[in-house]
């Protein structure tokens, strides 16, 4: 692993590149992370990182590579992030930033009938021991409220 420290070109590069990825919105992938938190977050989140690195014994840094630096930094973010979040919804959203979000609008998939329905509401359900993130969603025309649920990973 090459040597990273808070002041180098090559952490500065991780750092700039990672949060530009996760703060902005880049085609089917949305930023989960609120804008008020991101300032609080960027600091407390790189201070976390910087604190792992220096903690690795010299064999744990020679077996690092820059693809498990940089899933480290994103975990690291992703957790800081969970504490600086106020709402429910919030901690969801990052917690599966790709699933659908509060006002997202979803199609009923009815090909001779396509009606557009908005996410009202979302919470969490478990069935035995199998997670759902469950949606009520209220149609955009007949006003409708109707819910469904998503498999999350264990």
């Amino acid at each position: 692993m090459r040597e990273l420290q808070p002041n180098t070109l090559e952490s500065s590069e991780l750092v700039e590149q990672t949060f530009n990825f996760w703060f902005s919105d880049n085609e089917h992938i949305r930023s989960p992370f609120p804008e008020y938190i991101r300032p609080i977050l960027k600091e407390k989140a790189v201070d976390a990182f910087f604190k792992w690195v220096s903690s690795l014994n010299s064999k744990a840094k020679e077996e690092v590579n820059d693809e498990m630096i940089a899933e480290k930094f994103e975990e690291i973010i992703f957790e800081t992030a969970m504490g600086l979040v106020l709402t429910d919804d919030e901690k969801i959203t990052i917690q599966y930033p790709f699933l659908p979000r509060l006002d997202d609008e979803i199609s009923n998939n009815e090909e001779d009938n396509k009606q557009l329905s908005k996410v009202i509401n979302r919470s969490f359900l478990k069935e035995g021991d199998t997670p759902f993130l469950k949606i009520k969603l209220e149609n955009g025309i007949t006003k409708e409220i109707w819910e469904t649920k998503f498999e999350l990973p264990l």
